[in-house]
């Protein structure tokens, strides 16, 4: 997997199209890539990074759960917060994940 895309900023964390919290992020993309011919694999990306939440914010009930990250440049990526700390991971294709489809 090649590195495609870092990125870091404010933005907000999402449930159901509705706003949680506003977070300080920094991930990076990765993309899959046809060794022959270098062309991106369409469906083989992986997102990891992590988010900071305000003080006194609880993140607990969102863990292992889907949540959308929307981005300061309004983009928004399907994401899955895998621990307290703020690890966050999302990988493959679909509604739940990128958010293209």
């Amino acid at each position: 997997m090649k590195v495609v895309e870092e990125s870091s900023g404010i933005g907000e964390l999402m449930m159901d199209g509705v706003a949680l919290c506003q977070i300080t992020y920094c991930l990076s993309r990765f993309q899959g890539m046809m060794e022959s011919s270098g062309l991106p694999i369409p469906g083989f990306h992986r997102i990891e990074g992590s988010i900071e939440f305000q003080s006194g914010t609880d993140p607990h009930p969102w863990i292992n759960i889907p949540l959308t990250l929307k981005l300061q440049d309004g983009r928004m990526f399907g994401i899955t917060l895998v621990n307290a700390a703020g690890r966050i991971l999302s990988e493959g294709h679909g509604p739940a994940k990128c958010l293209c489809c």
